[in-house]
Formats: structure tokens, C-alpha cells, sequence
């Protein structure tokens, strides 16, 4: 069957789920469990593809943007999804997410993300006030500092917060491959629960020293910019998945770049944003069927080659 009659039928069917109460469905044979991975400081489980909203939340007061951002906050969670991550950064994403959430209720298995990206320590608690008033929530699962912005400010807060169960977990995150110096000396010097950075089949910088740091430090990676703001798929455009692709279960691009990143035993999570419904169902197709081991990993990564001289992927 083609894979696209597939998606064309899920979504069809989450059609008719719309106007059902917000149950996650039991595992069955026919409905297999979402792919875990552990948080290292607490064994708690956390699906392996989150969701990011990064400029596709960014909507104002659009009233189908919202209705758009709502459906797939929904989609999200009934696919078995639990990880949605934000920041003040992201414009009116935070309220976005809040008034998407909001008609749910409580939500079995939600893991609310933000960060502080402010100046000043007290300004960041404002900051990070501000935030839960806007999702609405009694508190964050997960509090990072964005960015690395002033983190040495924000640490003695975020420490003091998790220690009071105002958050659950304290984390800090850097984007674009940057400062990844300054992020080992924060990891080396703090204790934080979660680190963010940027990781993908083309940017593996992070395996030299970061991946191998949160590995033996106990430390959560959630991995953004998992598609290189859509650059990935420009170079594949009219391009057949491979054959073997099949071996761990892909059936599109978004599902290959995805596994390579969450199979990587040091990453807890990736997180795909999307202002598109059906890019939701292919990104969370990822969180099911085989990963790839560190063979077909290699082989993942083969197919990419980057020619710094041209500025252009082989493939």
C-alpha cells in the first residue's frame, strides 16, 4: 500500500477522534506502545518525539492559526506524545500552547518544557511566572535556560525551584551548534537534569565531546534543529528512501532523519516542530517500530556527506 493512503486514513480517523475525550489508547498487537527512553536522574519514562514551537506556534492572535496549533497540540498527545517545549523566545507560541491545552484538561502524560531567556535573576523568575501563567499550568515538568542567557544567574533560582517541587527538572539548552565550550563547562560545573542542543544526521558535532559528557554525567538530551529548519528535506526533494529503510521501519524522510537522531543512546528525546498536520503524523511515526542499531546508523549517515567548498549535501 502506499504509504501516503496510509497517512490519507490516519487522518481520516483522527477526524472522528476530534470530538472524543483525550484517552490515550491501551497497547495492543495492532497499537503498539510509544519508544521510551529513561530520564537519567529518575528512571521516569519520556516518549522519544517531542514537540517543538519554534516560529510554527508563533501565530498571534490568529484565530486559525490557533484552531491550526490546537489540533496538532491534540494530534500530538493522542499519538502518545508527552514532551512540548517553548520559550518566551517564541513569541506568542507560550499562549498559543496554553489555550490549545486548555480545553483538554488535565493531560495523562504531558511534559511541560519551557525556559528563562532574560537578564537578572529577578526578572527570570517574572520571566518564568509570566510562562506558567501562559500554559496555564500549576508548574513546569522542565525549566531550561535558553541559550545559555545569564545562566549563572538563573542556576541558584532554578536549583532552589526544583528543590521546592515548583519545577521537576532544571536544564539548559544552546541551538545552531554554538558555545558548545561554554555548554561543557556549564554541564561540568552545574547539576542539571536536562541539556539541549543542536543535533541531526549533518550537525553531529555534538558526538565529540557533548553526547559522550550527558552520557556519563546522568544528563537528558532533547535534540533540536532535528531537520535543519527543513534544509534536510531540500536535499532529498524527488528522492526515494532507500530500500532498507524499510529494516527499521521509516517510511518517509522526516521518520529516517528522526530515527537516527533518537537512536543514539545518549539522546532522551528530539523535537520536531510543525505548523502542518500531517507532518505531525509522519514526525510521530518515528516514535514507533525499530531504531536503527549502530550499523544501519553508520549507513544512515553515509548517505550524507557535506561539501563545505559547495555548500551542498550528497546524498
Amino acid at each position: 500500500m502506499n504509504p501516503n493512503d496510509n497517512r490519507r486514513a490516519f487522518l481520516r480517523l483522527g477526524a472522528g477522534l476530534a470530538a472524543l475525550p483525550l484517552v490515550r489508547p491501551a497497547p495492543a498487537a495492532n497499537n503498539p506502545a510509544i519508544l521510551t527512553r529513561p530520564i537519567p536522574r529518575s528512571g521516569e519514562l519520556l516518549p522519544i518525539i517531542g514537540l517543538g514551537s519554534w516560529l510554527t506556534f508563533d501565530v498571534g492572535l490568529s484565530e486559525r492559526g490557533r484552531a491550526r496549533s490546537a489540533e496538532i497540540i491534540r494530534a500530538f498527545l493522542l499519538r502518545g506524545g508527552g514532551l512540548i517545549d517553548s520559550s518566551p523566545m517564541y513569541g506568542s507560541a507560550e499562549a498559543v500552547i496554553g489555550a490549545g491545552l486548555q480545553p483538554l484538561g488535565p493531560v495523562p502524560g504531558l511534559f511541560a518544557a519551557s525556559k528563562v531567556w532574560i537578564v537578572g535573576r529577578a526578572l527570570g523568575v517574572y520571566q518564568m511566572e509570566q510562562s506558567r501563567a501562559l500554559w496555564q499550568a500549576p508548574r513546569f515538568d522542565l525549566m531550561q535556560i535558553h541559550n545559555m542567557l545569564n545562566w549563572r544567574a538563573h542556576i541558584e533560582t532554578l536549583k532552589a525551584w526544583r528543590e521546592q517541587g515548583r519545577v521537576r527538572y532544571i536544564g539548559i539548552t544552546t541551538s545552531h551548534g554554538r558555545r558548545h565550550v561554554q555548554l561543557e563547562q556549564a554541564l561540568l560545573a552545574e547539576d542539571f537534569d536536562f541539556v539541549q542542543l543542536t543535533y541531526n544526521v549533518v550537525d553531529r558535532e555534538a558526538e565529540r565531546r557533548l553526547l559522550p559528557l550527558a552520557k556519563e554525567k546522568g544528563i537528558a538530551v532533547i535534540a533540536n534543529r532535528p531537520f535543519q529548519r527543513g534544509a534536510l528535506f531540500k536535499h532529498v526533494r524527488q528522492r526515494p528512501l532507500p530500500g532498507w529503510a524499510a529494516e527499521i521501519d521509516c517510511a518517509n524522510w522526516a521518520q529516517f532523519f528522526l530515527k537516527f537522531i533518537i537512536s543514539h543512546p545518549a539522546v532522551t528525546a528530539a523535537i520536531p516542530a510543525t505548523s502542518q498536520l500531517v507532518h505531525l503524523h509522519e514526525n510521530m511515526g518515528a516514535a514507533y517500530g525499530r531504531l536503527p542499531d549502530a550499523g544501519q546508523r553508520a549507513r544512515m549517515a553515509a548517505l550524507f556527506s557535506w561539501r563545505r567548498h559547495a555548500g551542498s549535501f550528497h546524498v
